[in-house]
Parts: C-alpha cells; sequence; structure tokens
C-alpha cells in the first residue's frame, strides 16, 4: 500500500488502443515511451531492470511484492537501470534483507526511471497476452497532470522494437578484460586468477553474471563493442568466441554483426557460443530468420527440453523475437525447444563445437540447470588445443 493516500493518480500509463490507467508515481518524474511486456520472476527486480535486453521497454511485474528485498550494486547486470520504466501492482515495500544498500524508489529516482504502482497488473497483463506488447507511454507527475490524449498519441507514433538496432546504444564504448567469477559465500565475488582459455566476448548488451559465467568457467574474456570486426576479433587470438545477449530487432543488429559472424564461421575453426541475442546472431548467419512474437519470453520459470538427453531445464529468459526453427538449414541443427509454446531456444552446427541458446543459463532459476552449457564451451576451447 502507498505511505500516503494522494488525493489523486501521480502516475499514468497509456496504451496506443487508447486504454489508459492511472496509479501513484515514484521513481523519477517525467515521461518515457516504449514497448509494454511483462515479466512473471518472483524474484530479480534489480537485475531485470539493469539487464541490457530490456531497452526499449516498460516492465510490468506479475509478482506484488516488489521492493522487498531493496537494491545493493552487487546485484546490477550493468551501470545503470536500462528499462524504460516499471510497473507494479502494489507501492514497493521497504527494504528488508542484509545486502540491501538503497530503497528501491530511491535507486530508480537516482538512475532517471519512471515507475507507477496500485495498478491492476493482472487485468494489463492478460491484455498483453491476447493483444501482443503494446507500444506504451508512461508518465509520473507529482501534481497529477496529465495530457493523455498526447500521450496515447507518443504511444501511436512510437516506431516500436522491429527494425530498432538498440546494440549500438548498450555495447560498451571500448574493449575491456573480465576476470570477476560468480558470486559464492561467504567471500562474495572472486577473481580468475588462473584462466585456461582465452575469449572474445562481443558485447551486443552483455549481463555481468554471463562475463562471470564464463570467468568461472576458466577463460580470460576480452569484451570488444557490438561492431567489432572478424579482424579485430581474431587479432586477440582467441581460444573461442560468445556472442553475448542484448535488445532490439535482431535483424538489424545483423546488418554488421552477421558478417563478422560468417567471416570467423568461415575462415577459422574457433568454437562458438552464444545466447538470447547472440543465439539469434548466430542463426541468422547461419542462414536462418528471426521473426516478432506476440509478446515475447520474459520470466524465471521457463521449461526448456533438450532434445539430445530429454532432459527439461528451468530457465530465465527475456526476449521478444526469436528463431524460426523452420528456417535453419541443412547442417543446423535445433538443440532445445520451449514447452510453453514449442518455439526454438537453441541450435548447433552439426560435426562442429558452434551453437547458442535463446535461454539465459547464467540466471539461475532451475538455480544450475543449464551451467553444462559454459562447461561444454570450456571443454570445446580445450579439446581444440589438444587436437
Amino acid at each position: 500500500m502507498a505511505d500516503t493516500a494522494p488525493s489523486k493518480p501521480t502516475a499514468c500509463l497509456a496504451l496506443a488502443d487508447g486504454t489508459v490507467f492511472y496509479g501513484i508515481g515514484f521513481g523519477a518524474t517525467g515521461r518515457c515511451v516504449a514497448e509494454l511486456c511483462f515479466n512473471t520472476a518472483m524474484t530479480g527486480y534489480q537485475e531485470i531492470m539493469t539487464d541490457p535486453s530490456y531497452a526499449g521497454q516498460i516492465v510490468t511485474f506479475t509478482f506484488p511484492h516488489i521492493g522487498n528485498t531493496g537494491v545493493t550494486p552487487e546485484d546490477d547486470e550493468t551501470g545503470d537501470p536500462v528499462a524504460a520504466g516499471m510497473v507494479v501492482k502494489w507501492d514497493p515495500t521497504l527494504a528488508s534483507n542484509w545486502r540491501a544498500t538503497e530503497e528501491l524508489k530511491a535507486w530508480l529516482t537516482r538512475t532517471g526511471r519512471i515507475a507507477i504502482g496500485g495498478i491492476d497488473t493482472r487485468r494489463l497483463t492478460r491484455a498483453i497476452r491476447q493483444q501482443g506488447a503494446p507500444h506504451a507511454a508512461l508518465a509520473h507527475d507529482p501534481d497529477g497532470n496529465f495530457d493523455v490524449e498526447a500521450l496515447v498519441a507518443s504511444a501511436r507514433e512510437w516506431s516500436g522494437l522491429e527494425g530498432l538496432d538498440l546494440a549500438k546504444d548498450v555495447t560498451c564504448a571500448q574493449s575491456y578484460r573480465w576476470d570477476e567469477m560468480r558470486w559464492a559465500w561467504p567471500d562474495g565475488y572472486s577473481r580468475q586468477e588462473a584462466p585456461k582459455h582465452k575469449v572474445v566476448a562481443v558485447d551486443y548488451g552483455a549481463k555481468r553474471n554471463i562475463l562471470r559465467c564464463l570467468a568461472s568457467a576458466g577463460c580470460d574474456v576480452t569484451v570488444l563493442p557490438a561492431t567489432a570486426t572478424a579482424e579485430e576479433v581474431l587479432a586477440h587470438n582467441p581460444d573461442g568466441v560468445f556472442l553475448s545477449n542484448g535488445p532490439g530487432d535482431p535483424a538489424a543488429t545483423g546488418a554488421y554483426a552477421v558478417p563478422m559472424i560468417k567471416t570467423i564461421l568461415d575462415t577459422t575453426d574457433l568454437p562458438m557460443f552464444g545466447i538470447c541475442l547472440g543465439h539469434q546472431m548466430l542463426a541468422l548467419a547461419l542462414g536462418g530468420k528471426t521473426v516478432k512474437m506476440n509478446h515475447g519470453h520474459h520470466g524465471a520459470n521457463h521449461p526448456v527440453k533438450e532434445h539430445a538427453t530429454g532432459k527439461v531445464e528451468i530457465t530465465s529468459m527475456n526476449h521478444g523475437f526469436a528463431v524460426d526453427a523452420q528456417s535453419l538449414p541443412e547442417g543446423v541443427e535445433e538443440t532445445h525447444v520451449s514447452l510453453f509454446d514449442g518455439s526454438n531456444c537453441g541450435i548447433a552446427v552439426k560435426g562442429r563445437p558452434i551453437y547458442s541458446v535463446q535461454h539465459h543459463p547464467e540466471a539461475s532459476p532451475g538455480p544450475q540447470d543449464s551451467f553444462y552449457l559454459f562447461e561444454r564451451f570450456a571443454d570445446a576451447m580445450a579439446a581444440r588445443k589438444e587436437a
């Protein structure tokens, strides 16, 4: 519940179809326009808001108790929140966690992100599922003054994610090294001091926990910007190439990413591993296609089946585009599939150490169902050295 009952709403969420939701604003004031999606995860709101894959999106949280663990810099997936805004059912609760260093409201205000509470998120989620992820405008004004017609118009005028390359907006400005490993009790994050494999990670919006998993698998990681060329990648003499997650339309990012990936595939025998947008980039480079989904997959409870073993993994997902499995050429096989809707969740090149997955193996919802993918990448690099 709100700390004090306001005399009138202080935030407004307007959809492109004219539907308007009023609620209680918190975080930064102002207005943003983006695609509206929902996430079903019961934990990890800070990781979700700082996941670069959410660029261009306002996130509706279906779990009502948002804010109860506060925020801590250790849990940021990148420097600041990237998601455009936050929609929740209840006004955020006060933090009650020994790791918390700041309240959610203060964090959102400091980092310039708009949020709205008091929304019927069940109704909103049903609308997104039935009608597809809508374009929306979110406004927060402590005085409660809203030009609703202008908000609806701005939502209608927004171009949307299709055809939009957002990787260039969230990628690193220059290359850097990464050696921090996964968090472990009681020491927290430690450093990889004896790496076995040199990996170049192409940053389309890389999450820190992915880089930590690579380091924990024995990798000396060098991160390059999304626009890196094949020559720049190979100049580091890597043992393997990693393609990261990221936001936007894969076909748009593929305009510069696909030629780089193709060159490496055609001229080297390097192992290659992709996650999320990196999975889609690899599929495009191999001759496949991607499609926009109705409302995407966003949550930490998605069952994915691996064809080779029949094993079902509980995974974290965040994507609004998917690889069209029917478009995969000969020599490329589907390795994983969503048990929710049958959409593609993994591919591999037959006879080569080249593979990718749509879900996020680093996010630990299973909690460790998918960590083997990082180990498989390390094993492929070790096998290449031995050969």
